[in-house]
């Protein structure tokens, strides 16, 4: 078995249009192929703010598969640690065995959560951007800019986080990396004012966004509600949302901002919520006009886990060769 470890395959791998079409090939393989995905595993750990999350898919086609452990641990960034953590391994579809171990600290699963919040943008959003509003400033609110960059040429980056060492850290590496303006805003109403698209990456367990701050023509991509608990968006702004995309329907009406709006007893208009991989192939399904309200409700799946870890594994096996 090969093993791999974090700086190795930040070196082969990085944030390119190359991730960008291995993730949108496994949306559309969720919608056109019988793939093998397991509903989503977890661990909570309560009493230090932590949890594991298991996912795997098997896809027609591919001799091996991913199985990924992510770990999130909400309170390291006090003890000047990352969040999120994990470990991937490619499994043989043919024998059983395992072929490949990447010990990544959760560093693919930030790239292709990335790529999935791009891509849903690049067919959601409006085409011209200039203000982008985060709230959230950890690891995967920069992912989700630095793909979102590959396809939107915004110009400010307006951001809300809890922390002042953790927001001076972004703006300064966002700034640096991007070659655009951050603006710190002092509320999240402030960065939602602001922005033409938001994107929501925190751990939050009961609405930051409200409903009454949506402008027509805004684009969302809310990817911290991952878990049955978990919550960014008021659940009115999908109802009032022209149309909503997500990666895997089954699994947001589950855990994600549709199923929080469902449990809600709020009337829910389920025909437009389209899962991503038939947004690419139906233009029917892409914006159909700037006052449009969009929405992404992305909460990972294992069929990105197996393309990014194949795509990964390639890379690395011909550096080696």
């Amino acid at each position: 078995m090969l093993i791999f470890t974090e700086n190795e395959i930040r070196q082969c791998v990085q944030m390119n249009e190359s991730v960008i079409k291995v993730v949108q090939s496994a949306f559309n393989d969720l919608v056109t192929k019988d793939i093998q995905m397991p509903p989503t595993s977890r661990v909570d750990v309560p009493n230090n703010n932590g949890e594991f999350v298991i996912k795997t898919a098997f896809i027609p086609g591919h001799e091996m598969f991913a199985l990924k452990v992510s770990s999130h641990f909400f309170q390291n960034y006090s003890m000047g640690m990352s969040s999120t953590g994990g470990v991937m391994m490619l499994m043989n579809a043919l024998n059983g065995k395992p072929e490949a171990f990447f010990y990544d600290n959760g560093y693919l699963t930030d790239l292709r959560t990335g790529a999935a919040g791009a891509l849903a943008a690049k067919y959601l959003a409006n085409e011209h951007i200039k203000e982008v509003g985060v709230i959230g400033t950890g690891t995967q609110a920069r992912a989700q800019l630095q793909a979102l960059k590959l396809v939107r040429n915004f110009k400010t980056v307006f951001v809300y986080g809890r922390t002042w060492q953790r927001i001076s850290e972004f703006k300064h590496e966002i700034e640096t990396s991007l070659q655009v303006e951050v603006k710190i805003m002092e509320t999240p109403k402030d960065v939602v004012s602001s922005a033409e698209l938001l994107i929501t990456a925190t751990p939050s367990k009961e609405p930051i966004v409200l409903s009454e701050w949506i402008r027509p023509g805004m684009h969302i991509t809310a990817v911290g509600a991952d878990a049955t608990h978990k919550q960014e968006l008021d659940p009115e702004i999908l109802k009032k949302a022209d149309r909503i995309a997500c990666d895997k329907l089954s699994q947001c009406v589950e855990h994600g901002e549709i199923g929080v709006t469902m449990k809600h007893n709020i009337n829910l208009d389920t025909t437009k919520i389209i899962e991503l991989g038939h947004i690419f192939e139906n233009e029917e399904n892409k914006r159909q006009s700037k006052q449009e309200i969009t929405i992404a409700d992305l909460t990972g799946t294992g069929a990105q886990d197996t393309k990014i870890a194949l795509f990964a594994y390639k890379k690395l096996t011909e550096k080696s060769e």
